[in-house]
């Protein structure tokens, strides 16, 4: 019984970890795929195509927080009949994807050396 409960605490706090640890990577994540223009829904399959899938419910808010913070631009453009609000990075967005990125990289470094060492 003990371990069961161990293993259902350890579940619960692994998945909350994990979250957190996404969330704080959704941003470049997404960031990376607005190289060129992409609607929501090519986006949010362009992340799960390589391993970082995203909830729409998260997704479209970041898209316009993003916006609102000046990073991307959208328009409107109408293919197949259906108008889609296509996003990309402007000139601050690229600007910050490169910072954030060698941000992640130096940090992703430190933590492969700390993981890795030999206790």
């Amino acid at each position: 019984m003990h371990s069961m409960v161990c293993h259902m605490v350890n579940t619960d706090i692994f998945a909350k970890l994990e979250l957190e640890l996404r969330r704080g990577v959704v941003v470049l994540a997404a960031l990376s795929q607005l190289r060129t223009p992409r609607y929501g829904y090519e986006l949010r399959q362009s992340l799960a195509d390589k391993g970082m899938p995203i909830e729409e419910g998260t997704l479209y808010p970041l898209l316009r927080r993003l916006e609102t913070q000046g990073l991307l631009k959208s328009e409107w453009k109408v293919e197949d009949g259906s108008p889609r609000r296509y996003y990309a990075l402007n000139a601050d967005g690229r600007k910050l994807l490169k910072k954030l990125t060698e941000s992640w990289q130096g940090m992703n470094e430190a933590v492969s050396r700390l993981t890795n060492e030999e206790g």
